[in-house]
C-alpha cells in the first residue's frame, strides 16, 4: 500500500511539474529541444526530439525567443551560434560530452601546420573553438557527404576516430583522424554483438557509426540516431537491436509499438545525457538560465563551418 501511495504521489507530482513547464513555455515564447539519448520524461516535454544535425537545423530555423536546450554543452553552444537573436538555455550546466574536449584548439593548429593542404572536418561534437579552427562539420548522417562534398584530397578528422575510420571506409579522400572517442560506442563489444544475435535471432542489429570498427563488421545496418528512426519504421523486421545510447530505445519503441527493440547493452548509458530531468527543465524556464553563449569572434568563424555543413545535401 506505502508503495503505490508513493507512485501516485510521484506520478500526480510529475503531471504538475509538465503542466507548469507547458505554462512556462508560453509565456516565454519558449522551444524545448532535446536530443534522442535524454530521459523518456525529457523527451515526452520537448518540442522536438532529434539527433544533432537535425536539433541544428532547428536552431537555426525556429521563430521561438528561447530555446531550452536538453541536451549537452557542445549542442547548446551550436545553437547559441545558429541563433544569435534567441536565449539559449541549457538546464544542466554540467552536462558536458567528454568526446568533444578530448582535443584542444591548440592541438588542431599543430595538426593543420603538419597537412597544410588537408581539410579540417569536425564532428559537431567538438567545442565551438574547434569549429572555429575548422572549414566544415559534419555530424553522423552526413559526414560521409560532407567528406565527398570536399575539393581537397586529404582530410582532417576531429575529434571521432570511430567515425573518421567510417567514413575512411567509403571515401578515396585520405583521412587523418584525432585519436578522440564516444566512451559510450567504444566499449561495445563483439562478444556483446554475438550474444544479442543469439538471444535474438530474428532481430535486425543497428548501430552507430561511432562505433569501433570491429562492432561495425558484425551489425546489419549502420545509421545515425535519426537514420535508425528512419530505418526502423520502413524495415519489415518486427525486432531490432540497438547499438547506440540506451535512451534511443525509448523513441524507438513510442514510434513502433507493434517493434520490438532492445538495447545491445544495457550499460550503454552517457551520464552527462543523463543528467537533465523535468525539474531542472522547469527551473532553466522559471529562471532562464544557465544561459550558453560563445564569444562572437569564435561563434563567427564556427558559423561558417556550421553552415556550410547545413548546406551539404544528403
Amino acid at each position: 500500500m506505502h508503495d503505490r501511495i508513493q507512485e501516485e504521489l510521484q506520478m500526480n507530482e510529475t503531471y504538475d511539474t509538465r503542466n507548469e513547464i507547458l505554462t512556462l513555455k508560453e509565456e516565454h515564447n519558449a522551444t524545448i529541444l532535446a536530443h534522442n539519448y535524454q530521459k523518456p520524461e525529457v523527451q515526452d516535454v520537448a518540442d522536438l526530439v532529434g539527433d544533432s544535425l537535425e536539433l541544428s537545423r532547428a536552431a537555426a530555423s525556429l521563430d521561438t525567443e528561447v530555446i531550452i536546450f536538453c541536451g549537452v554543452d557542445f549542442m547548446a553552444e551550436t545553437a547559441a551560434i545558429l541563433s544569435t537573436q534567441k536565449r539559449v538555455v541549457l538546464p544542466e550546466k554540467d552536462a558536458w560530452c567528454p568526446m568533444a574536449h578530448m582535443i584542444t584548439a591548440d592541438q588542431l593548429c599543430d595538426l593543420k601546420r603538419l597537412y597544410p593542404e588537408a581539410a579540417v572536418v569536425c564532428y559537431v561534437n567538438s567545442t565551438a573553438e574547434i569549429k572555429a579552427e575548422s572549414d566544415i562539420c559534419c555530424t553522423s548522417a552526413n559526414g560521409l557527404q560532407v567528406a565527398n562534398s570536399l575539393s581537397e584530397k586529404q582530410i582532417i578528422f576531429v575529434p571521432d576516430r570511430n567515425l573518421a575510420a567510417y567514413i575512411a571506409r567509403h571515401t578515396d579522400k585520405e583521412i587523418i583522424p584525432w585519436n578522440g572517442y564516444c566512451y559510450v560506442h567504444d566499449r561495445f563489444t563483439a562478444q556483446e554483438v554475438l550474444a544479442a544475435r543469439t538471444e535474438h535471432p530474428n532481430a535486425e542489429v543497428l548501430v552507430h557509426p561511432e562505433c569501433r570498427p570491429d562492432i561495425i563488421d558484425l551489425a546489419d545496418f549502420v545509421c545515425s540516431t535519426s537514420g535508425m528512426g528512419r530505418h526502423a519504421k520502413a524495415s519489415t523486421a518486427r525486432e531490432f537491436i540497438i547499438g547506440t545510447e540506451a535512451g534511443m530505445v525509448y523513441r524507438l519503441k513510442k514510434e513502433n509499438p507493434e517493434k520490438q527493440f532492445c538495447p545491445l547493452s544495457k550499460n550503454a548509458i552517457c551520464k552527462n545525457m543523463k543528467k537533465t530531468d523535468l525539474t531542472k527543465v522547469l527551473q532553466a524556464l522559471q529562471t532562464l538560465q544557465p544561459r550558453v553563449t560563445v564569444p562572437e569572434d569564435i561563434a563567427f568563424r564556427a558559423r561558417k563551418a556550421i553552415e556550410r555543413m547545413l548546406n551539404v545535401k544528403i
